[in-house]
């Protein structure tokens, strides 16, 4: 696959899908890691494990991973499979590159090679899995030794996808978790701040509003003022009135089996 229509495809995802620059910083993150594991030649066969049936049943970050041994799978709920693919007017564009989903599974009855896979993804996904002990030890098996499971995962959202939506993680609770299931290296990384969490609640405010309101509304409170919430949350990183307190939009973590 040709560089430049990589670099098109996360163009597309960037401003028409996850709206990185004007709207969720908080997944610059996800995109910068996924980039990275992309690039590292030890990592040969990867799987993840994402909602792609919203968007048509393709893998939005399959096409990172073109030269490697790939393999996506759907483990959204049949709720969201009869609700239909919902989120695809934001994948139209033509030059997006469509990785077909490869399986749609139930998390629970994963029938996948043991200690096979280098990396395991699991993007935006966790907090729409009841069992994720169940899940997180399955991904166990499923790695080589030394292989990574990596997670993305916001810490504020609404409640979405109702009824399949059931936690908010920190990174705390799932090195928890990792440590007791005997993962190691354990890393994790925090994206945004409070200053782009207010703004992500504006903008989930907004709609709640009729359209002709919604639009003055985001434009006074949101679209205009944007890159001033993420310019605060880059200069003021601590909170100066409480201690043991951070407010990341979203995280990342890896661990090694």
């Amino acid at each position: 696959m040709e560089n430049n229509k990589l670099k098109i495809h996360e163009r597309i995802l960037r401003n028409e899908v996850f709206f990185v620059d004007n709207k969720w910083p908080h997944f610059e993150i996800l995109f910068n890691d996924i980039k990275k594991f992309s690039r590292n030649k030890k990592i040969k066969k990867v799987l993840s494990l994402e909602r792609g049936s919203l968007y048509g049943s393709i893998s939005l970050l399959g096409p990172y991973f073109f030269n490697k041994n790939f393999t996506s799978i759907d483990c959204s709920s049949d709720k969201i499979y009869s609700r239909g693919s919902y989120n695809k007017k934001f994948v139209n564009n033509d030059k997006l590159i469509r990785v077909p989903i490869n399986f749609h599974m139930n998390y629970k009855k994963l029938k996948l090679n043991e200690n096979f896979y280098d990396l395991i993804i699991i993007p935006n996904l966790m907090h729409h899995i009841y069992d994720h002990k169940h899940l997180i030890k399955s991904c166990k098996k499923f790695l080589k030794k030394n292989g990574i499971l990596y997670i993305f995962e916001p810490t504020i959202r609404e409640i979405h996808q109702s009824p399949d939506d059931f936690f908010r993680f920190t990174p705390y609770s799932l090195k928890k978790l990792f440590n007791n299931i005997k993962l190691n290296n354990i890393k994790f990384k925090l994206s945004g701040g409070p200053f782009t969490a207010a703004a992500y609640c504006l903008d989930q405010a907004s709609q709640y509003l009729p359209i002709k309101k919604r639009k003055t509304f985001k434009k006074k409170l949101l679209i205009e003022n944007i890159r001033y919430f993420k310019n605060l949350d880059c200069n003021y990183k601590k909170n100066l009135v409480r201690k043991n307190t951070i407010f990341p939009m979203s995280f990342s973590i890896s661990a090694k089996k």
